[in-house]
């Protein structure tokens, strides 16, 4: 079955579709999940609440918004970060112990591990520095503009335009490709 029916499968109810769609997406949505959460135990509760939401709102899905598969990962991305701001998370990371801190940092760093989970890896090495702390930041980390603004020492509005300007850049390398 090609894409386009699958989809239009699940958003009629299709069960053997919605199946079929966590058997070709459930490993790469797994690993976007994991690498903002670092935590295999989270990371497995936020995937099945992502498809969750996809059986639920799959009617939701348009695809002259976008890609099907940028839709799961937008809800995979949306859920982790709501996941790492949770009171519950946050009470979570006051309680680690201190051997707990050296894996964090080094996970935390680790760029390039979380752009090739996805993928992208190879063109997000062609941008500038500032834009692959950027897209870090935003995209990986779940910072804010503001807390970027704030980590990089720049004004919001530099971060605003450059985030714009980075993701335009990104988004033409990836045409192009």
């Amino acid at each position: 079955m090609q894409q386009d029916g699958l989809i239009l499968e699940l958003q009629n109810g299709n069960q053997k579709a919605f199946e079929r769609i966590y058997e070709l997406y459930s490993e790469s949505v797994f690993g976007i999940i994991y690498s903002i959460v670092n935590d295999q135990k989270i990371a497995e509760e936020i995937l099945q609440d992502v498809f969750m939401k996809i059986w639920e709102n799959a009617s939701s899905y348009n695809s002259s918004k976008g890609r099907f598969f940028t839709w799961i990962l937008n809800i995979a991305r949306n859920a982790s970060i709501d996941q790492l701001r949770s009171k519950g998370h946050k009470n979570r990371q006051k309680n680690l112990k201190a051997e707990n801190f050296v894996d964090i940092l080094e996970s935390s760093s680790n760029f390039s591990s979380k752009t090739d989970a996805i993928g992208i890896q190879k063109y997000i090495d062609i941008l500038k520095p500032v834009c692959k702390k950027l897209i870090d930041l935003l995209f990986f980390k779940g910072y804010t503009q503001k807390e970027t603004a704030e980590e990089l020492k720049m004004p919001l509005g530099t971060v605003k335009t450059r985030n714009r300007a980075c993701i335009n850049q990104l988004r033409g390398i990836l045409v192009e490709k």
